[in-house]
């Protein structure tokens, strides 16, 4: 999947106190380039004020210039309420240049309270971007985020635009005019309106779902894209806000060449969650560089943002076949590991197996739960990755210091989850560690890999590497050192974080930094909380790395996966959108926590990834992919 790339100095722009019209909001922003120079034209709001006798927090257009299309400056008001279709605000401008003369288009607003029916689309036209030479009512009828095609299209001009916006389910639909007066004559859009379905572009998903057109069409070698704001769930409690995509034919724009598979942006930092209106990332202009696709949009209905696409790898992702998602398999004979009701330490439940290959066997660690809810690690060996060789009737590890050992009868507590990465002669193991008192901490500790493999169990005394006072868990480290460093991945609060050290004695816990390498994705599979699930295995493209994600929707455990940079683990380079694993066998979704799997582990095995992973917290089971078509996906 392509990655989005933030840029480092978003919010560009974000309301200005000085200016009373922008005060609350600036967002939406569209940009155009005129004498070498980047306009953007962005929907500015105002505080409660009193306007048109009515008290209003009032959108007008704003204006900025740039030299880079980062930095802005000169804001203006550009456009504001004149006429009475326009009388209760102006919104979310799209801008474009046809011939000599740029065509504002933006949301007219006639009614307050705000009804579809005083919801429309107009236009107005400039000729130098500082006067304003007429404007123009377009639709009479409920719509809005209209633009034209940059250029006619067989001597006609073509626009899109969204229709029935506020009264879903909305259309994204296509509109030609034989000559510059048609796109504003009422007798048009009536005529046009009789025969919507000619001109609609099949984009929804799912009724339950909202589109709107995003940034104005740009011409590729491979036909027209069009960026919109696709809405999952948007009647729910959890609407997803997302960007997508579609590639039109340059010839005839009414035929779709190709589109994402999912979206390519979801509100995942603060300013895209937190603002006049939370979680919303909405696309509202583009301009192409160098092989970029730079994506301008509006977050939280507050500020303006930017974020750059590989331009060629969405265009080739775009138009690619149909491929059948990839997807896990469990092996055959279900659970691999099951609670031996006579060993009173794994009586409860086995689950969450950190895994390490060593002799061409596959070790397991495993978490083992007494009936009084004690975790311990437990060991178990396979020759082929799948069949039981070895299991110890006793536990390996057991919990031994203040930070893990029981405070409350029958609560839950003890080492949990671990982890395992073989590093120079030593396995190190990270684990939570948990009292039943404090929050959980990620614990550290080391065997030497030849007593490992002789079953003297001489480990480490453990230590705590969390930061102080926080909910950490999900953590290992990376096999290899990066810029000289060691790489530790563990889960803050509900993020995924990564941190480079210098060495591994961690005695100040206060250099870890949260990065939110990962973050959970509102209203998607994984918008609750996201986690690491196994150590990443190094690979040619880069470090492959599964993660476990928990929707707010269904709180069910799912996996996919991701391509982390060799030199730089902090980047993400590509991304399954889908989860490629979740609970669908009968002891997955029933069992002491319901529709969970959990893997802790994961090995290369011949041509295939073998995945260790604890099923509904109770058993043990094994899932397999080819690592190829893995890898392929994440091409």
């Amino acid at each position: 999947m392509v990655i989005a790339k933030r840029h480092p100095k978003n919010p560009l722009l974000s309301p200005n106190q000085d200016n009373s019209w922008e005060a609350v909001a600036s967002f939406n922003g569209c940009p155009v380039e005129h004498n070498g120079e980047i306009h953007m034209f962005y929907r500015a709001m105002s505080p409660d004020i009193h306007h048109a006798e009515t008290d209003m927090k009032l959108s007008t257009v704003g204006r900025v210039k740039s030299k880079d299309g980062i930095n802005f400056t000169s804001r203006e008001q550009f456009i504001r309420p004149e006429f009475g279709w326009e009388k209760f605000g102006c919104e979310d401008p799209r801008v474009v240049k046809l011939g000599n003369k740029y065509y504002i288009f933006y949301t007219a607003l006639s009614e307050y309270p705000f009804i579809p029916s005083g919801i429309k689309i107009a236009v107005a036209f400039s000729r130098d971007l500082k006067n304003i030479e007429k404007k123009r009512l377009v639709t009479p009828f409920n719509s809005k985020a209209m633009s034209l095609f940059p250029e006619k299209i067989k001597g006609k001009y073509w626009g899109i635009l969204t229709v029935d916006t506020d009264i879903p389910p909305s259309k994204i639909c296509l509109a030609k005019f034989d000559k510059e007066s048609d796109i504003w004559d009422q007798s048009y859009w009536h005529k046009w309106r009789a025969d919507i379905n000619t001109y609609n572009l099949s984009l929804q998903k799912r009724p339950s779902d909202q589109i709107e057109v995003g940034a104005p069409p740009i011409k590729t070698s491979k036909g027209w894209l069009v960026i919109y704001s696709y809405i999952k769930n948007y009647f729910s409690s959890y609407p997803s806000f997302g960007v997508e995509a579609v590639l039109l034919n340059l010839k005839d724009p009414l035929k779709i060449i190709g589109r994402t598979k999912d979206s390519l942006l979801n509100p995942e930092e603060n300013y895209e969650l937190n603002g006049e209106v939370q979680n919303i990332i909405f696309p509202s202009g583009v301009m192409t560089d160098k092989g970029k696709l730079h994506l301008y949009y509006g977050a939280a209905d507050t500020s303006c943002c930017l974020a750059n696409f590989d331009l060629k790898k969405l265009l080739k992702e775009m138009i690619a076949p149909a491929s059948d998602p990839v997807k896990f398999k469990r092996v055959p004979g279900g659970p691999i590991l099951k609670p031996i009701k006579d060993n009173h330490w794994e009586a409860k439940a086995v689950f969450n197996p950190g895994t390490i290959k060593l002799n061409n066997q596959v070790h397991l660690v495993y978490r083992a739960m007494s009936d009084d809810n004690t975790s311990v690690l437990g060991y178990a060996r396979s020759k082929d990755g799948v069949s039981i060789e070895e299991r110890l009737d006793y536990p390996i590890y057991t919990p031994r210091e203040e930070f893990e050992i029981k405070k409350i009868e029958g609560d839950n507590s003890g080492c949990e989850d671990p982890r395992l990465t073989k590093i120079g002669d030593y396995i190190y193991m990270l684990y939570t560690a948990f009292s039943g008192v404090k929050v959980p901490q990620v614990a550290m500790t080391r065997i030497k890999a030849k007593d490992f493999l002789k079953k003297k169990w001489n480990w480490d005394k453990p230590r705590l590497i969390s930061p102080l006072g926080s909910d950490d868990k999900d953590a290992c480290i990376l096999e290899k050192k990066v810029q000289g460093k060691y790489a530790i991945f563990h889960r803050l609060q509900n993020s995924i974080d990564v941190s480079l050290v210098d060495n591994l004695n961690f005695k100040d816990r206060s250099k870890f930094k949260n990065t939110d390498l990962v973050k959970p994705r509102k209203g998607r599979w994984d918008g609750k909380r996201v986690g690491l699930s196994c150590p990443p295995i190094k690979t040619k493209k880069g470090w492959l790395m599964l993660y476990h994600g928990i929707s707010e929707k269904d709180s069910i455990y799912r996996v996919s996966a991701m391509l982390l940079d060799l030199k730089d683990p902090r980047k993400i380079k590509s991304r399954i959108d889908y989860p490629i694993f979740e609970p669908l066998a009968d002891y997955e979704k029933k069992g002491r926590v319901p529709n969970v799997v959990f893997p802790c582990g994961a090995e290369k095995i011949k041509n295939n990834l073998y995945v260790y992973y604890g099923a509904a917290d109770e058993v043990i089971g094994v899932a397999v992919v080819q690592l190829n078509k893995l890898l392929k996906e994440l091409d």
